[in-house]
């Protein structure tokens, strides 16, 4: 099995923490949402990811390092491929045209979930899809009576399913989808300007390929500020019964209410922590209270009652009550 992740996009909409972070690198309840990505994909699996496609922009080697050892976690080869140009999901995927060999499943590196079922790898092509209650807002599948897809819409004004398209999709073939995708950049076949999945996976289906559905639970979005904390939350809660503070952490006359995340050499001092609180390695929080927040690696917070919040790499806060989206070196 083959795993492609696409993950060169820009992340604009969670600046500033993606100034100096390419989004999927920032991390969830402790962990990379990337990595969050690769584990949850490979335990549904009944067979082991050889191998791993990371379709990536000029994001430099220590990047790069960390994605090959995502990879190596999981016993599987790492291999980056790049896109120059943001021409579509199309022309992203065939960016790893030399991995679209054998069984596929593409995922797009901000996809997180809770699932319980294990794909089935006999079938042409599944979909993973997650019933919402405002599927204008999304891409949508139709199915028919034998639970096959039958149709694709995208953002449908008036209600014609509530399936919506998670980013993920397994492939039994995946040469035939090489060629597929191949087929649009040739022709120049494009919609809304670029080159779309979508428009690969209706032709498929036009000359007999089944795709069928896989749905999961949940589904947790990372786009902006606002819905990562949210997604941290849940995490959280998931994992509720798992050790998350590490022993190496100093805690110093303070409370943390769980569920939270304690890094590597956290220093807490004369302050309460959580609930739904993520504190990144080294960090250190003082005279403080926080709750709901996300705080990444090497920061320092004092004297601050913060919620609701994102907090970068190497910041420093001391100073009044806030809600916060800090990036990376900032200092109040």
């Amino acid at each position: 099995m083959k795993l492609i992740i696409p993950m060169a996009g820009m992340g604009k909409r969670m600046r500033p923490h993606t100034l100096t972070t390419p989004k999927p690198l920032i991390n969830v309840g402790g962990k990379s949402i990337v990595q969050r990505l690769v584990e949850g994909i490979s335990n549904v699996l009944s067979e082991p990811i050889e191998e791993i496609g990371f379709i990536v922009g000029d994001f430099g080697k220590e990047v790069e390092s960390k994605l090959l050892s995502i990879a190596e976690k999981i016993g599987a080869k790492g291999k980056m491929y790049y896109q120059k140009e943001a021409l579509g999901t199309a022309h992203a995927i065939l960016c790893a045209a030399e991995s679209l060999k054998g069984k596929v499943i593409v995922a797009y590196a901000d996809t997180l979930f809770k699932a319980d079922f294990s794909l089935d790898v006999s079938k042409d092509g599944i979909i993973w899809t997650h019933k919402v209650e405002n599927p204008n807002d999304f891409g949508v599948v139709k199915v028919d009576e034998n639970g096959n897809i039958s149709d694709f819409f995208e953002k449908p004004k008036e209600f014609v399913s509530d399936l919506a398209i998670i980013g993920i999709y397994y492939f039994k073939d995946g040469e035939y989808l090489k060629s597929e995708l191949q087929f649009l950049i040739n022709n120049n076949k494009k919609t809304n300007g670029e080159y779309g999945i979508t428009d690969a996976l209706y032709n498929m289906m036009k000359k007999g390929t089944k795709f069928s559905t896989s749905k999961v639970e949940e589904w947790f979005d990372c786009g902006n500020k606002n819905a990562t904390v949210y997604t941290n939350q849940r995490i959280l809660e998931l994992e509720v019964n798992k050790e998350l503070i590490a022993d190496s952490s100093i805690i110093i006359n303070s409370t943390v209410i769980k569920p939270c995340f304690i890094g590597e050499d956290v220093k807490i001092e004369n302050s309460v922590v959580g609930p739904h609180v993520s504190v990144g390695k080294n960090s250190v929080i003082n005279k403080s209270i926080l709750c709901n927040s996300i705080i990444q690696n090497n920061s320092i917070i004092e004297n601050m009652n913060i919620e609701n919040s994102m907090v970068g790499n190497f910041a420093k806060l001391n100073g009044k009550p806030s809600k916060l989206s800090l990036g990376d070196y900032s200092e109040i």
